[in-house]
């Protein structure tokens, strides 16, 4: 996939919009007294990526849409959206078997109630797919296609960078509690540099964003929720969030290993 000159130029104006907007309104609501985990209080933020593509391309650099993977191709990408939508809880898996490894987790069949409760999020990620898809249409629909265009593996890391970055300020608004805020931002960054590994794949290989946005819903709705729900109690943020990376690098690994970050549609 080529990108224009004028495309790439169009990048500190989506940065800008980007971080302008989420981060200032991250530190008014907490100014405010808003919770940062109320999800109705984060949404406005999640789609500020989104305004700032919709707005470089429409009227920044005015190259349009064409590129922009909105089309579902539900047809020729159905592999995709599955991966995208059962991926996360095999990851869980990965990341219940981590933590029974490390110790930090003993094996209990699930109850009845935590059974439905997984029925209840196989059904649910699918309907928050385009809350997330303000992320996606900004990170991985648009600035990864123009960070360094013809290396695709360090297009992805770098967005994986500022997209971590975008989330910082959230670990100083009470969202997040890092006892060591360096060392758990640090491991946060890890987690976002492989998301963005799988994310990237999942945009570039099926040609539309949709299946990214799923898989993001998947990743914040079944990996995160339920690795806080079995660690969180008795771990600190710092090692929960190490833990729940760990099938995310595996996954994000056999990605670039296997040279599947390619702007190649499958």
């Amino acid at each position: 996939m080529t990108i224009t000159q004028a495309g790439t130029r169009g990048v500190p104006a989506f940065l800008l919009i980007s971080f302008g907007f989420a981060w200032a309104g991250m530190a008014g609501a907490w100014l405010l007294g808003f919770s940062l985990t109320n999800p109705l209080v984060q949404l406005p933020f999640g789609f500020a990526p989104a305004l700032a593509a919709f707005v470089v391309r429409r009227w920044v650099t005015r190259e349009g849409f064409a590129d922009a993977g909105l089309a579902l191709r539900l047809r020729q990408a159905w592999r995709h959206y599955l991966a995208a939508w059962l991926g996360p809880f095999a990851l869980v898996v990965v990341m219940l078997a981590t933590a029974a490894a490390c110790g930090l987790w003993q094996p209990a069949w699930p109850t009845a109630g935590e059974w439905a409760f997984v029925g209840v999020l196989v059904l649910i990620v699918p309907l928050l797919t385009p809350v997330y898809w303000g992320e996606e249409f900004g990170w991985t629909s648009y600035l990864r296609l123009r960070l360094v265009p013809d290396r695709p593996v360090a297009a992805t890391l770098a967005t994986g960078l500022i997209w971590a970055v975008w989330h910082y300020p959230l670990a100083f608004f009470g969202y997040i509690e890092f006892g060591n805020v360096v060392v758990g931002l640090a491991v946060w960054t890890v987690s976002f540099l492989c998301q963005e590994v799988i994310l990237g794949w999942l945009r570039i290989s099926s040609g539309t964003v949709w299946p990214a946005s799923l898989a993001h819903a998947g990743n914040n709705m079944v990996l995160a929720l339920l690795t806080g729900a079995v660690l969180g109690e008795h771990l600190d943020a710092t090692t929960t969030t190490v833990v729940m990376t760990v099938p995310l690098a595996l996954a994000a690994g056999w990605i670039v290993l296997t040279g599947r970050l390619h702007d190649r549609v499958g």
